[in-house]
């Protein structure tokens, strides 16, 4: 049983935001509920079952990547091309790369990475993480052209990627799909397959140089970062009134309050710990004076330089690395998800646990990948329309999903009738796409000598 469904659909069932207000019963039966959900999923071994097969899953995608980027012969290597520069920050710049990663897998390539003038780091991204390849960053070879869909595509050898809203063909390897032969597996671990397939390549990626690693360590220390701890990022500057709307700290704070008193039914608090991660150099202050009775963690030398005037230096890529990584490692995530510094921890976190799908409450934006193919659910319950706001469902139809309103009510499509409105967010369930992509059984193999 994976407790993030069955808590979504708990939740929603328990209540309709629109017609009744929250009283104290209904949260404490909410807070009921998780806290038995949580119990139910460490019964019979069951939790021990899922460290196993979320290490097993990882292990064989992480090998199976590695052969791939790792030719024996580099000169005769097929060749994907991604350059890292694309006109955005670092969350974007990286799911830029990652984009290029799935397709490189896709079809076989290894990925060459060109990040020398990086916009963070003149050296390039090797001088932050490790190689992409330990044997094959030479991008030469026999002939090169353009990306123009796989199948023109196969005889030449090193092929450039454009950036993801200038590709055409598009191929079946972006998100949401997930893998057609690691699907069954995915789908009893994990409560978001296509976020755990998307965090494998951001695990890969990622994997910092000896001194950065060392760095973690140190900050971690010198903040006096430990659990239980919850992470919040407030994104401000120029992301609002553009990509986001702005929400005061309070807004964060209320989720923050919930989720410890959810905990503190399950285990022993000492403290009430936030790391806050910002742009907002003075948020810090405001969070400490609103807030007594909790301990914020933060550095507010990263909020100084993530401000627009010195984001693109090694200072402002160091912030944002460390921002991630202790956002990461956090117990649960309050955020907006239209921020993708916050959908990089998201994403890190599942690499963490065997299934971290539940561990957020974004602001704003439902996951999302950006360039993804479309996000479609599948309704299970008929549902009539009560106002002129909502959509009628039958089970079956296909519902592309704009947005969750997190009041229990969702925003889409339906595409079979072409109406576009509200319905119940517990009346669907995800679309999982599949997609059939090369096997590596050089690699399987192994992983098993």
């Amino acid at each position: 049983m994976k407790i993030t469904a069955a808590c979504k659909q708990a939740f929603d069932l328990l209540i309709d935001h629109r017609r009744f207000p929250q009283s104290n019963n209904t949260i404490l039966r909410k807070r009921s509920i998780m806290t038995d959900l949580h119990y139910l999923s460490q019964a019979d071994g069951a939790g021990v079952w899922r460290e196993k097969e979320a290490r097993d899953l990882s292990t064989l995608v992480q090998n199976r990547i590695s052969y791939l980027q790792n030719p024996q012969d580099c000169s005769k290597a097929h060749k994907l091309v991604c350059n890292i520069n694309k006109g955005c920050g670092y969350g974007c710049q990286l799911h830029h790369v990652v984009y290029c990663f799935m397709i490189a897998y896709g079809t076989q390539r290894t990925l060459i990475l060109e990040s020398h003038g990086w916009r963070y780091s003149t050296g390039g991204w090797e001088t932050v993480f490790r190689p992409v390849s330990d044997t094959c960053t030479d991008r030469t070879g026999a002939s090169t052209g353009h990306w123009s869909g796989e199948d023109h595509d196969r005889d030449i050898q090193v092929v450039e990627l454009p950036i993801v809203d200038s590709l055409h063909p598009r191929p079946p390897y972006l998100p949401l799909a997930i893998p057609e032969d690691l699907a069954p597996r995915l789908q009893r671990l994990h409560g978001d397959p296509s976020v755990w397939w998307v965090s494998q390549f951001v695990k890969y990626l990622v994997r910092p140089q000896a001194w950065l690693e060392k760095e973690m360590q140190e900050a971690s220390v010198k903040l006096g970062f430990k659990h239980p701890v919850i992470g919040v990022h407030v994104r401000r500057t120029d992301k609002v009134g553009t990509e986001a709307a702005f929400h005061p700290i309070e807004e964060y704070m209320t989720h923050v309050e919930e989720q410890f008193r959810l905990m503190a039914q399950r285990i022993q608090l000492d403290k009430k710990r936030v790391y806050l991660a910002t742009d907002d150099p003075a948020l810090l202050q405001e969070a400490k004076t609103k807030y007594p009775d909790y301990e914020f963690i933060s550095d507010n030398s990263i909020a100084w330089s993530a401000g627009l005037h010195n984001r693109y230096t090694e200072n402002s890529l160091r912030g944002v690395i460390l921002d991630i990584h202790f956002l990461s490692q956090t117990d649960f995530l309050v955020c907006t998800f239209s921020s993708q510094v916050c959908r990089v921890a998201y994403e890190i976190m599942q690499t963490l646990h065997p299934d971290a799908s539940s561990y957020f409450y974004s602001l704003d934006d439902i996951y999302y990948f950006g360039g993804q193919n479309a996000h479609d659910q599948i309704a299970i319950y008929p549902h009539q329309a009560r106002t002129a706001e909502d959509i009628p469902l039958e089970p079956g139809d296909v519902v592309g999903v704009a947005g969750n309103h997190w009041d229990g009510y969702s925003k889409g499509v339906n595409r079979r009738l072409g109406r576009t409105g509200l319905y119940p967010s517990y009346k669907v369930k995800e679309k999982i796409e599949t997609v059939k992509y090369p096997t590596y059984p050089e690699a399987d193999k192994l992983l098993m000598t």
